[in-house]
């Protein structure tokens, strides 16, 4: 009789889709590309628009930058700055693939090649290789969760992304810690000898244009100790009526 039963609980269980009798136990476990795809549309959305700050630590000077940008997918990116007034106008352009930069004062747009995006932009600790990411480590990447944990009511994942063999970049891996509601709260990359290199932390989490995000974000270099670079979301509007015209060479170049 008991073994009746077992195997009738067991035929019940298999029925039962795995998200749901996570939910009997506390919340449901989600995969990679899922906490991978949550987390990139978190702070994009179909369309964004947003203001942000800019702040670049260096061992003989700091730098504070404003800037504002427009996002639509995960191809199309715009991003300015306003402030101060000698960086005022430059600005980038992000169309799928490909990537242009703007300087005002040689009134002129520039493609910028594969050999350029290792280096640094606006000199902060990102890169445009870090700003051309997009959904790349969904493209390029094969994607496993190493670990799971519990803290502060919600499940923390652990992730490992390592690049196909033929993937068209620079990192050897990258290991991710996210939460369950796609909070990326650290993102460490890694050399092709698998030494880590830089890393952004999560520094501070709000409440913004209707959504949870990631506020305060620093990117640190290992070998470098004292210098990072910190994005900070001042304001958001993660479902921005964009033009297409907003996504062009013209609008690169005309602060409009």
């Amino acid at each position: 009789m008991i073994n009746i039963w077992c195997r009738r609980i067991a035929l019940l269980l298999a029925l039962v889709p795995l998200s749901a009798v996570a939910d009997e136990l506390g919340k449901p476990t989600l995969d990679a590309k899922a906490l991978v795809t949550g987390a990139l549309e978190l702070t994009r959305g179909d369309s964004s628009y947003s203001e942000l700050t800019m702040q670049i630590q260096r061992p003989g000077w700091q730098k504070t930058l404003k800037m504002v940008a427009w996002t639509r997918g995960t191809e199309d990116a715009l991003i300015r700055f306003t402030a101060p007034a000698k960086d005022a106008g430059q600005a980038t352009l992000k169309k799928g693939d490909q990537m242009w930069t703007f300087i005002p004062k040689f009134k002129k747009s520039m493609r910028l090649p594969s050999s350029m995006m290792s280096n640094s932009w606006g000199e902060s600790d990102f890169s445009y290789n870090d700003l051309s990411r997009s959904d790349s480590l969904l493209r390029y990447y094969d994607l496993s969760v190493v670990e799971v944990e519990e803290k502060d009511d919600h499940k923390i994942y652990t992730l490992d992304a390592i690049p196909h063999d033929d993937a068209p970049v620079v990192w050897g891996k990258e290991r991710m810690v996210m939460r369950d509601d796609y909070i990326m709260l650290s993102q460490t990359y890694f050399d092709q000898d698998l030494k880590p290199i830089k890393s952004m932390e999560t520094l501070e989490i709000t409440q913004m244009g209707g959504r949870t995000i990631p506020r305060r974000m620093r990117m640190s270099d290992f070998e470098n100790p004292g210098e990072w670079t910190e994005i900070i979301y001042e304001a958001a509007d993660f479902d921005a009526k964009l033009q297409d015209s907003k996504f062009t060479l013209f609008s690169l170049q005309s602060d409009r």
